[in-house]
């Protein structure tokens, strides 16, 4: 059965509190603006104000240890899964205990331990030139570190979170020797220093810098849409290739932005509500047409400058695993020279 959140189930249920619990704390990593809207919308349908604390995860993690039993943390929301396996290792986070909080969302995307709920993922994807590569020439991750590709890769800085988390779940498919050398191999490809964000890496393929680019699916979405006219034309002059779909093969690398209850949430009724209507077919909705993200629930389609790019095999790898093969991803960066 799917799960449904009507509004006025989340009237009555907003109106059956005191006011003492009228808010929730949100510790949050993620900076797009269809949050805010998500927090004031929940606001408005219940009556509970949503206080924003941003910052990036690290530093969040590290205000929840500093803050201890007197944390005003009621959820820690990343946009990376790593960082909440992390917080849930040091004793930072508790079970939500409510297996209704996960209906109807893929299972494969939902954490076996129970300390966090997925709300949006993404694919860390290949694009290359239209100009300059053909799809045909494109196949693998592994594929990155042939020769052929020698002066065309552009990725960002291997202290970005997002390459941490596909270098981990290389190390975790792969295995940390045959890792270290598809690092070494990859770093001798590269056309420059790694350097910018994710469209910067879109911008350098439209000025001829580089022919392939490891970026997240949603950039693409955001070029595309954007009102800058040099963004558009970037994201027009490349192609989405999502990678390792052939038979018998993984599937493309996935992430996911989720969320947690802090393990002494002082709100903690109110958080639960906000997961369940960040969840909710409404909420999906928003996040699908506002940041390109995909939704964590398969009754909710993409939108449709993503539905263009067709459908792809998700790795199915234990989404923790992106944090617990985080060190020995990190370690072999720096020993491979991904600056």
């Amino acid at each position: 059965m799917k799960k449904l959140f009507p509004l006025f189930a989340l009237f009555i249920l907003a109106c059956s509190n005191d006011n003492s619990e009228q808010i929730v704390n949100m510790y949050s990593q993620r900076h797009y603006d269809v949050d805010q809207l998500q927090y004031d919308n929940f606001e408005k349908i219940t009556g509970i104000k949503v206080n924003v604390i941003k910052a990036n995860a690290d530093e969040l993690i590290q205000r929840m240890r500093n803050e201890g039993e007197n944390s005003p943390a009621d959820l820690f929301i990343t946009v990376d899964v790593g960082k909440l396996w992390q917080a849930s290792e040091m004793d930072l986070l508790q079970k939500y205990n409510d297996e209704s909080l996960t209906e109807g969302i893929t299972k494969s995307l939902t954490d076996p331990n129970g300390f966090w709920v997925p709300v949006t993922y993404r694919s860390r994807i290949l694009v290359y030139s239209n100009e300059r590569v053909q799809e045909s020439d494109l196949s693998t991750y592994e594929d990155l570190a042939n020769e052929k590709w020698k002066g065309r890769l552009l990725v960002r800085s291997s202290s970005n979170s997002y390459n941490q988390a596909l270098l981990s779940s290389l190390v975790a498919n792969l295995g940390e020797e045959v890792t270290q050398n598809w690092t070494e191999a990859v770093v001798s490809n590269f056309a420059r220093d790694p350097k910018g964000n994710d469209r910067d890496q879109v911008k350098a393929i439209a000025a001829g810098q580089g022919d392939v680019a490891i970026v997240n699916s949603y950039y693409i979405g955001l070029l595309l849409s954007s009102e800058n006219e040099e963004e558009v034309n970037a994201g027009k002059s490349i192609s989405v290739f999502f990678p390792n779909q052939g038979d018998g093969q993984r599937g493309s690398h996935i992430n996911v932005s989720g969320v947690a209850l802090a393990k002494n949430a002082p709100n903690k009724s109110n958080a639960l509500k906000l997961i369940e209507y960040l969840t909710s077919d409404e909420a999906q909705e928003i996040y699908v047409n506002n940041t390109f993200e995909y939704s964590v629930k398969p009754n909710i389609d993409p939108n449709d400058i993503v539905k263009e790019w067709g459908a792809f095999r998700k790795d199915p790898l234990d989404l923790n695993m992106l944090g617990s093969k985080r060190n020995e991803a990190i370690r072999i960066f720096d020993s491979g020279g991904w600056k």
